[in-house]
């Protein structure tokens, strides 16, 4: 957590960054300049260390941060925020940019979901239960810091050693967050090549697999159970994985976009024209070539920390940093101008 705070702390600060200059016919100087969004309220389930990210993120923003975590963790993030606070005292900013309030169930949200006037923005960490929970009583702006139902796509050009290692790390290295992979895809090309060895690999690691028929088939001695059409669309969050065969690699990126969440999927293929048309044609905050999706992280992506990755298309998508917690304002300077 420390580690995280230093990162953010090297970070430039977003606020008041120029975007845009340029002078109008009408001889005003226009500006676009980034600021603080205002009072964000974060909800989590789990995992204290969110307590000091999202501190350090919003903070350094120049925002406020109202904390609501789990009742699990009452205590240790009841500290963690303690310690938020002494160090603003400490840095001569007020104590209320940071404010814990006492976890709960999921049916105290309401109170903090219709703050209108009082909370900018609220953002969400937690499973289907707390976004749905969320979106039947929400009145103020809300992102999402969604599920991840991620692939890994091996196409038919693909360096197979490569495709293995990509597909075990993605699935094994973490597989209860959201950026783990849930389902592998292959090419019908090279899957009875590549399914045996690579599905041998998964099920020494202690994981459950589940598969179409084509996949059963070709998985040499690798037991494989059926997949129900339920598996193509879930975050297991555990060490199970769907894996299916695919004829192209247009049926690849129509899986995808049918069952994925639009969080984090990849291909591996030694061919630059289907990376390109992969990423292209999938829907996702973030497409990978030839690397595992496990990097969809504000740490790793070069930004301290995050709040969480957004699947959204309006204002912020994917890892959620300093810049995604931060509007512009158009500031205008003139000279006595008056409009005709």
């Amino acid at each position: 957590m420390a580690e995280g705070v230093r990162a953010v702390v090297a970070l430039d600060d977003p606020v008041g960054e120029l975007l845009e200059q340029k002078d109008l016919e009408s001889g005003l100087e226009l500006s676009k300049v980034r600021v603080p969004l205002g009072v964000v309220a974060v909800v989590y389930e789990a995992r204290p260390n969110v307590t000091i990210d999202c501190a350090a993120l919003t903070i350094k923003s120049g925002n406020a941060i109202v904390l609501r975590g789990s009742h699990y963790a009452e205590r240790t993030n009841g500290a963690l925020a303690a310690i938020v606070r002494e160090g603003l005292a400490e840095a001569g900013l007020p104590e209320d940019a940071a404010v814990m309030l006492a976890g709960g169930g999921h049916e105290d949200l309401g109170e903090l979901a219709t703050q209108e006037g009082s909370v900018d923005l609220l953002i969400p960490r937690g499973g289907e239960g707390l976004k749905n929970a969320l979106k039947e009583v929400a009145t103020v702006p809300v992102i999402y810091a969604a599920a991840g139902n991620c692939h890994v796509y091996v196409h038919a050009e693909a360096d197979l050693e490569m495709a293995r290692r990509i597909a075990v790390n993605a699935k094994v290295q973490r597989p209860g967050v959201c950026n783990a992979a849930e389902t592998l895809l292959v090419d019908a090309a090279v899957a009875g090549e590549f399914l045996p060895p690579a599905l041998a690999e998964l099920r020494e690691a202690g994981v459950e697999l589940v598969g179409d028929e084509r996949a059963r088939e070709l998985a040499g001695g690798a037991d494989v159970g059926v997949a129900s059409e339920e598996d193509w669309g879930s975050e297991f969050l555990d060490l199970k994985l769907a894996v299916g065969v695919v004829d192209s690699l247009e049926d690849a990126v129509e899986h995808v976009n049918r069952h994925g969440t639009r969080h984090s999927e990849a291909i591996v293929t030694g061919s630059t024209e289907a990376a390109a048309r992969f990423t292209a044609g999938v829907d996702a905050a973030v497409v990978y070539t030839n690397a595992s999706t496990r990097f969809t992280d504000g740490f790793e992506f070069g930004m301290g920390a995050e709040i969480g990755n957004s699947t959204q298309k309006l204002h912020a998508r994917g890892p959620i940093g300093l810049r995604e917690l931060t509007t512009y304002k158009y500031v205008v300077r003139g000279d006595g101008q008056v409009r005709e």
